[in-house]
């Protein structure tokens, strides 16, 4: 099972990588679906890789607002480890160009083992006082 936290925590900095990059295809790569996400209380909900993709756009255009340059990852915990299924409990700073942090919040993200690959399926985030943390996903109750 230690082959499994390796993997999810691999997995998540391929996407963190990509997310900074704004490399939507990349952040697919590490991602499954359907795919969960819970922040200011309210779940959102991409069915298919073209439901996340659609929203790409949007994200980035709010994350700009924001004054976001990269999101930091601070710390990285694997929390509870099964053959497939990880959940690790991560710091994530989003900062601005010269490195300062405007956002810092906790969340945990549950990766899963699907089709003989690793990916995220679920996340949740404490995330505030951002206006791209809700956005770009069909809300279900």
């Amino acid at each position: 099972m230690k082959d499994s936290a390796k993997e999810a925590v691999a997995s998540f900095r391929r996407w963190s990588v990509a997310f900074n990059a704004r490399d939507t295809e990349a952040q697919l790569a590490e991602m499954h679906f359907p795919h969960l996400r819970l922040a200011h209380n309210r779940f959102q909900w991409w069915e298919t890789t073209d439901d996340f993709r659609a929203a790409q756009d949007e994200v980035t255009r709010l994350l700009e607002e924001e004054g976001w340059h990269h999101t930091a990852s601070l710390s990285i915990t694997s929390v509870q480890v099964g053959v497939d299924k990880v959940h690790l409990a991560i710091r994530q700073s989003r900062q601005r160009e010269d490195g300062t942090e405007y956002n810092g919040f906790d969340t945990l993200w549950i990766f899963t083992m699907l089709k003989d690959r690793w990916g995220v399926q679920f996340r949740s985030s404490f995330l505030t006082n951002t206006r791209a943390s809700g956005l770009g996903s069909s809300e279900r109750p």
